[in-house]
């Protein structure tokens, strides 16, 4: 059996909390975060394909292959995210139906910008760059992480 610290999600954790520390910073993450990935899925969705091409079709396309490398660090947390995501599409379609693509843009834009102030405020609380000026790969870690903290909280395994 595979030791905690062995799982390439304990190590991706381990490495991402050592640069979240801070309160402050940690509950920006915890609202931030999610917002973040609302604010990519929409404007991917937003993305014209033409040739009778499904709206939205970038937007799954990635929330697929996203999902895909969270189910393969941990499936509890991957399938959690995935619904999590499905919730996001299934929002930003509603959106756009409701107020169309041009107000949906917008929206998304505005929750992108400000939540990354909101992200870069709670780095200046922790006093540490953001992880994902180390790797990349970090801004796909960040929303399993918030989602972690909550499945600990309920006692739920990762």
């Amino acid at each position: 059996m595979e030791s905690a610290v062995t799982r390439p999600v304990d190590r991706w954790f381990l490495a991402y909390s050592a640069d979240h520390q801070d309160s402050t910073n940690q509950s920006l993450h915890v609202l931030c975060v999610p917002a973040i990935v609302w604010a990519v899925m929409a404007l991917l969705y937003a993305i014209p394909l033409g040739g009778g091409l499904s709206q939205g079709l970038v937007a799954y396309v990635a929330a697929m292959a996203t999902a895909a490398f969270w189910c393969r660090l941990s499936m509890p947390l991957g399938l959690g995210a995935s619904a999590l995501l499905l919730l996001s599409l299934w929002s930003i379609d509603v959106i756009n139906q409701a107020f169309g693509m041009t107000t949906l843009v917008w929206i998304a834009v505005v929750v992108f910008l400000v939540a990354w102030i909101g992200q870069f405020i709670g780095h200046y609380y922790e006093g540490k760059r953001p992880s994902f000026f180390t790797d990349l790969v970090y801004l796909l870690i960040g929303p399993i992480w918030v989602l972690g903290k909550l499945y600990r909280r309920l006692s739920i395994a990762v």
